[in-house]
């Protein structure tokens, strides 16, 4: 079987060859002009970036992009689906403010934002892949509605995932906020009594009738109650309560969250023309969502791009393993200096070592899961080839 092809590039420059033309340079190089854009709604699945965390992409290299593929013909969009957590992008006016505030506008970035899943969380289509984990994902509608999915992605470390770049954002980041949930937990969700308002809104939004009000038995207040008979664990109810009322079960595994993510990656590229841009800059040890951004664990070491999202990760990975690490003043170098101190410091004493960094940060990770499950699935390949451009 053929390997998989990997494009990358580092950013040195010279006058009059920067950055953004490295990029479509990077792109043409890996075939991104064999796709046929003219008159196709074209999403650019990317991540806007959570109120106070500094470390997501400069707009400037969206909007080359969105520059280069009209010349294409393509019908292009920015877009990304709400979060499940109640922060900066939880909703899609306080997304679309998040994104205009970031440059993520069509000045800044050269194209509308169209929030996937609408104003709530509650816009999306089920995509039929009857998964080992995830029978119908829940993807944003505006994404599954897209006739080409071009992602780029901020490759960095993630405490659920291990590492955060083209499978993630694909998988985690276009679900809508119900399948945010299905990806997380392992169980249905629950009411807490006391936090619950009797508002409706979970019974009003549950689209398999699994919620209903109920009068306590010591009073005339109203509280909400699940039929878990009927109720399927997608988590809508978490998703539109603004009382903390409804709330998540328990979580799933490093690995079954990352076998999840690769299903949902699949149901948001199954029968479309993909492409996907992983840029390893500003490789901070945790997710993006979060309302800060810790110093980084490597230097900034390139972009890389590919059709193929799992062998696109996997190299990324491999790239920053085999990367020194910044020696000081972040995450990384303060754990490895606390197992230097310990006993079972061991073979993991030289911090320019081609060691699992994202291992090592993040210990009760598997992310290695996702890639063999990406491949067993059949959205990609493990084995590739890198090609530097």
């Amino acid at each position: 079987m053929e390997k998989s092809k990997v494009y990358f590039t580092d950013l040195r420059t010279r006058p009059g060859f920067d950055l953004m033309t490295k990029m479509i340079r990077l792109v043409k190089a890996a075939g991104i002009e064999n796709i046929d854009f003219e008159g196709k709604f074209t999403a650019i699945k990317i991540h806007f970036g959570e109120p106070g965390n500094l470390a997501y992409l400069r707009p400037n290299y969206a909007a080359r992009l969105i520059d280069f593929l009209r010349t294409k013909g393509a019908k292009v969009f920015l877009t990304d689906s709400n979060t499940l957590y109640s922060g900066g992008r939880s909703n899609a006016v306080d997304h679309l403010d998040a994104a205009m505030n970031n440059g993520y506008n069509p000045i800044g970035a050269h194209a509308n934002v169209i929030i996937a899943d609408g104003l709530k969380g509650t816009e999306y289509k089920e995509i039929p892949l009857d998964g080992e984990y995830c029978k119908a994902p829940k993807i944003g509608s505006a994404i599954a509605d897209a006739d080409i999915i071009i992602s780029m992605n901020h490759f960095k470390g993630h405490e659920q995932a291990g590492f955060g770049g083209a499978l993630k954002n694909l998988g985690m980041g276009s679900a809508s906020v119900g399948g945010k949930m299905e990806l997380h937990c392992s169980s249905q969700p629950s009411i807490d009594v006391e936090a619950c308002t009797g508002c409706g809104m979970c019974e009003k939004y549950c689209k398999h009738s699994a919620i209903s009000m109920v009068s306590e038995a010591d009073s005339r207040r109203r509280k909400a109650s699940i039929d878990y008979s009927k109720c399927v664990g997608c988590g809508q109810c978490v998703a539109v309560c603004q009382h903390n009322g409804a709330v998540i079960g328990s979580s799933s595994s490093a690995e079954e969250l990352n076998y999840k993510i690769a299903e949902y990656a699949k149901a948001v590229i199954m029968d479309k023309p993909n492409f996907h841009i992983n840029f390893i800059m500003n490789v901070s040890p945790e997710c993006d969502c979060w309302n800060h951004n810790d110093a980084a664990i490597v230097p900034d070491l390139g972009i890389a791009a590919s059709f193929d999202p799992v062998a696109l990760d996997c190299a990324c990975a491999d790239i920053v393993n085999a990367a020194p690490a910044i020696p000081s003043g972040n995450r990384l170098a303060d754990i490895l200096e606390e197992r230097h101190q310990g006993e079972h410091y061991g073979e993991h004493h030289d911090h320019q070592g081609s060691y699992d960094k994202f291992h090592h940060i993040h210990p009760d990770t598997c992310w290695q899961a996702g890639i063999s499950h990406g491949e067993k699935i059949g959205i990609g390949s493990h084995e590739y080839e890198l090609i530097r451009i």
